[in-house]
């Protein structure tokens, strides 16, 4: 496809809009943080319009509803505060190769600031979601009981509090904490410069192992991909560990499991599915916007993050739309037919 040269003093609105200092200054923050934009996007719609859309299916048991709206209550709280522990440190870490990598890099004449380079500190920025999967999915299932307690079942907040108050009584009026230094959570981690420098020569190491470099050399032009194929991975992962978790819970009751299970087992199947076919013909569509795009601001040193930040947004939007809009009336509606479905075949 022949693309006709882009005159820098062109008036039209496609070019204005690729010019736009907001446009470019969210690409940038999207690509240096699309692990925090991801958590933040799921915390918004998981509290928001999968429960809602949850809560609007028909034809099915209010606890089983109950149950999934607490899941993703549960997982979009648990994913962002991951983040927050986890993915800011190495996203503050790689922003400072990226600043200075004569400081960290041995070969960075050569790597830094490369497509293959801008493959592995995407791999490290987004990977943090596929290494925290498992444990992420111990802290939903711990979590759901409390939501389904403190939200739904509300005799439980009785107890909790009468439990409270019990405690902060029990010290000696002289010695007794401020109620509100009794009931605060603890303060996440604050994680020092120091700290990070670590993190920042740790990566640093990997980026300058050959193996390493060689990979990334090979697959840089995959980069349009390897954000949808970590998110993918994410949810297998994630699904199969919720799925295990789920089952040995004996905080959840027995007769709602199986439905939760094969709630969350379908909404990844259809998402996957649908997420991919979407993705890829929108990508396909949008091709020529975006050689455009790159040759409006094809003297922009940042470039590689605004191409980065797309190729990070763009799945990230089909695929919350797909599984927090779209999918959580089919597959509460689904999933509870499927495990009455299977229970009657047992009798």
């Amino acid at each position: 496809m022949n693309i006709q040269k882009i005159s820098r003093n062109s008036t039209d609105f496609t070019t204005r809009l690729f010019k736009n200092k907001t446009i470019l200054k969210g690409l940038e923050h999207i690509s240096e943080h699309g692990t925090t934009f991801s958590a933040t996007t799921s915390l918004i719609m998981s509290s928001t319009v999968r429960v809602l859309a949850i809560h609007s299916t028909p034809d099915t048991e209010k606890e089983n509803k109950q149950y999934a709206m607490a899941n993703s209550i549960c997982s979009g709280l648990i994913k962002f505060a991951m983040v927050e522990a986890i993915a800011l440190p190495i996203e503050k870490a790689v922003k400072n190769i990226d600043k200075n990598p004569q400081k960290y890099l041995k070969n960075c004449e050569n790597f830094a600031g490369t497509k293959s380079y801008k493959l592995v500190t995407q791999i490290f920025k987004l990977g943090t979601g596929f290494i925290t999967a498992i444990p992420k999915s111990i802290l939903t299932i711990a979590l759901i009981p409390i939501i389904m307690d403190k939200i739904f079942f509300r005799n439980a907040n009785k107890q909790a509090n009468k439990s409270i108050t019990q405690n902060f009584t029990k010290y000696p009026i002289q010695s007794r904490p401020s109620f509100k230094t009794f009931i605060s959570s603890p303060k996440s981690p604050n994680f020092t410069g120091k700290i990070t420098e670590n993190i920042s020569k740790g990566l640093a190491k990997i980026l300058d192992n050959k193996k390493i470099q060689n990979f990334a050399n090979k697959y840089q032009d995959k980069d349009k991909d390897i954000a949808k194929h970590i998110s993918a991975s994410t949810d297998i992962l994630l699904t199969a560990s919720f799925a295990y978790q789920t089952g040995k819970s004996d905080k959840i009751k027995e007769n709602r499991k199986k439905a939760l299970i094969y709630n969350n087992i379908i909404g990844t199947i259809i998402t996957l599915t649908m997420g991919y076919g979407i993705d890829n013909f929108i990508k396909n569509k949008t091709e020529k916007y975006i050689e455009k795009f790159k040759q409006v601001n094809i003297s922009d040193a940042k470039i590689n993050k605004y191409i980065e930040g797309i190729n990070i947004l763009r799945p990230a939007i089909i695929f919350a739309g797909i599984y927090y809009g779209i999918l959580p009336i089919i597959s509460t509606y689904t999933a509870e037919k499927v495990d009455k479905f299977i229970e009657h075949q047992k009798q």
